[in-house]
Formats: C-alpha cells, sequence, structure tokens
C-alpha cells in the first residue's frame, strides 16, 4: 500500500505544470498590444520592457517615463488611448518565420482632441517568444 501511495505521489507530482512551463508564449498580437498598454495606459516603462529587445530595453530605460517614450521613441503623445489590432502580415505560416510587422490602431486624445494614428512594429522570434525590435518610422502622406 505504501508503495501505491508513492507512485501516485510522484506521478501527481511528476505532472503538474512548473509556473513558467505551464505558460503558452504571447502572440505578435498580444506582446504588441501589451507594449502600448504598459506605455499609454498603465505608464510603466519598465512592464513595457519585457516586450522589447535587449537594445531597445536601453532606448527605453533612458527616457525612464512614458510621456518620454510617447514623445521621443513613438513620435505620438496622447490619453485615453484604445488599442486595436489593424494588420499583421503573418498568419497561416506563423510557425514558419521568425519576423513579422504589426500595425496597431490607437484611438484616443491628442492635446485634448480626438486623435486616431497607427503605428508599425517589426517583432522578432528569439527562441520561442516574440520581442519588439524596431517601431517603423510613419508613412508620409504623399499629396
Amino acid at each position: 500500500m505504501k508503495k501505491l501511495l508513492l507512485l501516485v505521489l510522484l506521478l501527481v507530482s511528476a505532472c503538474s505544470p512548473d509556473s513558467e512551463m505551464g505558460q503558452k508564449p504571447l502572440t505578435p498580437e498580444q506582446v504588441s498590444l501589451g507594449f502600448f498598454q504598459a506605455i499609454y495606459i498603465d505608464r510603466d516603462v519598465e512592464k513595457a520592457k519585457q516586450y522589447v529587445s535587449e537594445p531597445m530595453q536601453k532606448i527605453l530605460g533612458h527616457y525612464y517615463i512614458a510621456s518620454a517614450v510617447q514623445r521621443h521613441v513613438l513620435n505620438l503623445s496622447m490619453t485615453d488611448v484604445t488599442m486595436e489590432i489593424e494588420e499583421i502580415n503573418i498568419d497561416f505560416f506563423r510557425k514558419f518565420t521568425d519576423d513579422v510587422t504589426v500595425i496597431v490602431k490607437m484611438t484616443g486624445l491628442r492635446g485634448g482632441s480626438p486623435w486616431i494614428d497607427d503605428r508599425t512594429l517589426r517583432l522578432h522570434k528569439h527562441k520561442k517568444s516574440w520581442v519588439i525590435v524596431e517601431v517603423l518610422p510613419e508613412k508620409g502622406n504623399l499629396n
């Protein structure tokens, strides 16, 4: 009976997932929205660093506060922001690519007036997780 109990305990403990091992990696969409959520809603640069590559972490650390990151890194100071994924350049072949771009549409207030803007992020797969490596420059109007 003791052997059976020991065997059951061993099996149960071996099957319980580790806290890190049980988590699924975030998708590029989740990483992008998490980054903007940290900067525009939570206003927490440290939280935003978890979504970006090491060189970008240094840039974010240099600006230190979310409003400075909005102004100097993203070129878009806004309040009362809501976000949604506008476009992502992968779908079916997601498992086979290591580089994607995600366009996030942001709606909110800029200088007290309603504003809608898009920001494009380039992400790389690092091991099994996605990280933001670049905020792509805005495309100018050619009109």
